[in-house]
């Protein structure tokens, strides 16, 4: 699925979104994998100070992770890389 496509179910739907999908989705948005902490995946975005921290829930990313993603999208008005 290409990442518009992907884009638009995730943000049409915070809930069953894969949290292999959901990398794809911030690393489409310019961050980029810094470590991990535990079960924390932590990603920075060369022009946002704070770090983004993302786990799984099984094989699915966490709404209200999603939810805080878009918000912080919102907030540094983010575009999508092609």
């Amino acid at each position: 699925m290409n990442k518009r496509k992907l884009l638009l179910r995730i943000i049409n739907n915070y809930k069953n979104v894969n949290f292999d999908d959901f990398v794809v989705i911030i690393e489409a948005f310019g961050f980029r994998f810094e470590h991990i902490k535990g079960s924390h995946h932590i990603y920075v975005h060369k022009l946002i100070k704070r770090r983004i921290s993302i786990q799984s829930d099984g094989k699915e990313a966490k709404p209200y992770q999603i939810k805080q993603f878009f918000a912080i999208v919102d907030e540094y008005k983010l575009k999508m890389e092609d």
